[in-house]
C-alpha cells in the first residue's frame, strides 16, 4: 500500500455537464435506472419540500442505486421572483457518493444537473413516443429548462423549426436568440404572440413554465392528432400547464404512477374529474422494456422530478469525468 491517501470529490461544473456526448450518456443512463424502477430494483425517496414565503421552496432529496453502487443528496432552492432579480429560478449542489466506501465521489452543480437531467428524461420519453420524423418543435417558456428541453428534443428527432411563446418578451427574445445561435441556419425559429400559435401543428410540445396557476396554458383542442407532449413546469403539485382534459385521449406517461398521483397537477385534476383512472398512468420504466408503448396515439408525458434521477443523472456526468469526457 502506498499509504496515499483518496483522492476528493470531483468538482463538476455546469461546463463539465455540457456536449451532447454527455448528454447520451444521461439519458441512457436513465433509460436504465427507470427500467430499474420499474421492476423494483431500486426506489426513489420522497423529497423534504420546506415552504416559506410566497412560492419559495427549499428541497432535499437523496436516493441510492444499489445496482449501481452509488448514492446522491440534491439540495435545492426554487424562488419564482428571481427572474426580476435577474437570477436562475433554481441554485443547489448535488453530493455523490460510493455506497461501498462511504466516500463523496463528486460534488455537481445542482441547478445546471436539475437542467440537464430535466432535459435528458423529456428527450428519453420523446425518443419512445414521438414520431419518428418530427420536426416541428413547441415551447411554451424561455429560462434554463426550455434551453435543456430544445437541446434533448433536437438530440433525437430531426427538428427543423421551433416556435416559441413566453409571457416576458425580453427574455423569450434572448432565448430565440440562442436557439438561433446553437441550432444554425437549418431550424427555423419563430416567437409567436399566443401559446396557441405556437402549438397548433407542431410535433412535439415542451411546456417549461413555472406557473403556479391551475388554468391551463396549452388546451385539448390546440394538440395535433399524434404529437407527444413534454409538460415538466409548474411550482407545486396542483399546478397546471396542459389541459387536463387532453389526458383523457392520450397515452399518459409519468416517471412512477405513486408520484404523479402525488406530484403532478395534470395528473391530480384529471382523476379528480374522473377522466382517467390509475392504470391509464403508464410508467417510462414500462416503455424502455417493452412493457408498453404509446402506439402512435397522442402522448403526455407528465414529469415531476425524482431523486433517483439525480442519482443516475450525477453517476453517468461522474463516469464521463472520469473517462476524460
Amino acid at each position: 500500500m502506498s499509504g496515499r491517501p483518496p483522492a476528493g470529490p470531483v468538482m463538476i461544473e455546469a461546463a463539465d455537464m455540457a456536449g451532447p456526448e454527455r448528454l447520451a450518456r444521461v439519458m441512457d443512463t436513465l433509460a436504465d435506472v427507470f427500467a430499474d424502477l420499474s421492476a423494483g430494483r431500486t426506489t426513489s425517496p420522497p423529497r423534504t419540500v420546506v415552504q416559506h414565503g410566497p412560492r419559495r421552496e427549499l428541497l432535499a432529496g437523496t436516493a441510492v442505486w444499489e445496482r449501481h453502487g452509488v448514492g446522491s443528496v440534491k439540495i435545492t432552492t426554487l424562488t419564482p421572483d428571481n427572474a426580476g432579480r435577474g437570477l436562475p429560478l433554481i441554485h443547489g449542489v448535488v453530493v455523490l457518493t460510493d455506497l461501498e466506501t462511504g466516500r463523496i465521489t463528486a460534488l455537481l452543480d445542482g441547478a445546471e444537473l436539475t437542467a440537464v437531467r430535466t432535459g435528458a428524461v423529456a428527450g428519453l420519453a420523446t425518443r419512445l413516443c414521438a414520431p419518428a420524423d418530427a420536426e416541428d418543435l413547441a415551447v411554451i417558456g424561455a429560462g434554463v429548462q426550455a434551453r435543456a428541453l430544445v437541446r434533448a428534443v433536437s438530440a433525437v428527432r430531426p427538428i427543423r423549426t421551433v416556435r416559441i411563446y413566453s409571457r416576458t418578451p425580453d427574455r423569450t427574445e434572448r432565448f430565440a436568440a440562442w436557439v438561433r445561435d446553437t441550432a444554425g441556419p437549418r431550424v427555423a425559429v419563430t416567437v409567436c404572440d399566443t401559446a396557441k400559435e405556437a402549438v397548433v401543428d407542431a410535433a412535439v410540445i415542451c411546456t417549461t413554465t413555472s406557473t403556479a396557476e391551475s388554468v391551463p396554458l396549452v388546451e385539448a383542442g390546440w394538440v395535433a392528432r399524434g404529437a407527444h407532449v413534454n409538460a415538466i413546469g409548474g411550482t407545486h403539485e396542483d399546478a397546471i400547464e396542459v389541459d387536463p382534459a387532453l389526458l383523457a385521449s392520450a397515452f399518459v406517461l409519468v416517471e412512477e404512477r405513486a408520484t404523479a398521483i402525488a406530484e403532478a397537477g395534470e395528473v391530480r385534476a384529471a382523476l379528480a374529474a374522473a377522466l382517467i383512472g390509475p392504470d391509464d398512468l403508464h410508467e417510462l420504466g414500462a416503455l424502455v422494456t417493452g412493457a408498453s408503448a404509446a402506439g402512435g396515439r397522442t402522448s403526455v408525458f407528465r414529469s415531476v422530478g425524482m431523486a433517483i434521477e439525480d442519482t443516475a443523472a450525477a453517476a453517468a456526468l461522474h463516469e464521463a469525468a472520469g473517462a476524460g469526457g
